[in-house]
């Protein structure tokens, strides 16, 4: 089978970190990867915000645990959190989006880290305290949240591959 293809086929959501803090060379691969994902005509749309501060990754998991209604980490305590935003002036900015998510999870991947897509990012950065860090960040607060990608060394295996569903491709001949 093809590297990549195999890759792919064996990509897992990590749900369990060390507190280890990634490395900036397996960091810079990873999002290298997310800036080459296809955007609508090429506008190269998507922001991704870096966080590895603790205090604001352990922000972004209290606001995403309050809109689930939870008080555990729903970060699994990643140290890195990715969060992608969209400019919604461009038609395509929620598939842009998507697609540098997805790019993100196969190059972190690719390069031994571990990864997860946690949703609720668009309710988070509706929100004030959403704004605020936009404005934090010196961002336009009219962006509109589409991921956050949870990023680590993974600390305990991932759950097996499930066998894909038997009417995932349907053939019109």
């Amino acid at each position: 089978m093809n590297n990549t293809i195999e890759l792919l086929c064996e990509r897992r959501s990590v749900k369990s970190y060390k507190k280890e803090q990634v490395s900036e060379e397996l960091l810079q691969e990873a999002l290298k990867a997310a800036t080459f994902a296809p955007t609508g005509r090429n506008s190269q749309s998507p922001v991704m915000v870096v966080v590895q501060k603790p205090e604001t990754v352990a922000q972004l998991s209290r606001m995403n645990a309050e809109i689930m209604g939870v008080e555990s980490d729903p970060f699994y305590g990643a140290p890195t959190v990715v969060v992608i935003l969209g400019n919604p002036e461009h038609s395509t900015w929620l598939e842009d989006g998507c697609l540098v998510a997805g790019n993100l999870m196969n190059g972190a991947a690719a390069v031994g880290l571990g990864s997860c897509w946690i949703h609720r990012c668009r309710p988070m950065f509706e929100s004030a305290e959403g704004k605020a860090l936009l404005k934090e960040w010196g961002l336009d607060e009219n962006l509109v949240g589409v991921a956050n990608i949870i990023l680590g060394y993974q600390d305990a295996p991932a759950k097996p591959r499930v066998a894909r569903k038997e009417d995932y491709i349907v053939r019109i001949r």
